[in-house]
């Protein structure tokens, strides 16, 4: 048999799919590899045939889906912020355009599209920033209250106790699970649409009985909340 070109194949892991490169070598044994851009490789013996093959990418998806989700931490994300008037900020979905103006009275509206920040010096970018990151942690604390309840109602069958929540400032997460079920969330995540927000929630609370990204944790994601994988795309676009 001779070696044959790389192709591109699929398998179906509860509702994920994982696509794979396949190459075929003179070897004995079937190695697979999951690269930093989230792409999954695979080089096999030459006698062995696809469905053995997908049979043991099927063995090792828990694995490559965890690799996976790990290495999308770590894409790249847009540049700094410069909290200038004209930059586009965030917020539960809807991009919205910073105007700062000089005021007594610091606060933050929305209108008509725009974000409005209102402090005594325009030029001091490093204080407009504070004053908008202290809004977000507010308009965050109130968004995952209110999200909190009907997300916990979808598990309660479950046997998940109602949480308890902390709000942190993280750089590369937008949130996690204590062991004592404890869900933290990212203040950042209210830049993101509320079907976003439901979706980190939770899948936080399905940790709260399957700690790690097991068959039994993804089944039991799919069975609570069906189209989680079209709202993680979502919000894979959501720059923290």
């Amino acid at each position: 048999m001779s070696e044959k070109e790389r192709q591109l194949h699929q398998i179906r892991y509860g509702a994920r799919t994982i696509s794979f490169e396949l190459e075929y070598r003179r070897r004995k044994t079937l190695e697979i590899s999951v690269y930093p851009d989230m792409s999954v490789r695979v080089v096999a013996p030459l006698d062995r045939t696809l469905a053995e093959i997908q049979e043991k990418v099927k063995k090792r998806a828990a694995w490559i889906l965890e690799q996976q989700d790990c290495f999308s931490l770590f894409l790249p994300k847009q540049p700094p912020r410069r909290y200038v008037s004209g930059e586009t900020h965030a917020y539960l979905g809807r991009q919205y355009r910073l105007k700062t103006m000089d005021s007594d009275e610091e606060r933050i509206i929305l209108a008509r599209g725009l974000l409005c920040v209102y402090t005594r010096d325009r030029s001091d970018s490093a204080r407009i920033r504070r004053l908008m990151r202290a809004w977000y942690r507010q308009r965050a604390a109130q968004k995952f209250r209110e999200r909190i309840e009907p997300c916990w109602q979808r598990l309660r069958k479950h046997g998940i106790a109602k949480p308890a929540f902390q709000i942190r400032d993280m750089a590369r997460r937008w949130g996690s699970c204590l062991e004592n079920g404890t869900l933290l969330l990212n203040s950042q995540l209210v830049k993101a649409p509320t079907q976003c927000i439901d979706y980190v929630i939770v899948h936080e609370l399905c940790h709260t009985k399957h700690f790690n990204h097991s068959r039994s944790f993804y089944e039991l994601l799919t069975r609570i909340m069906p189209d989680w994988p079209e709202r993680k795309k979502r919000l894979e676009r959501v720059a923290l």
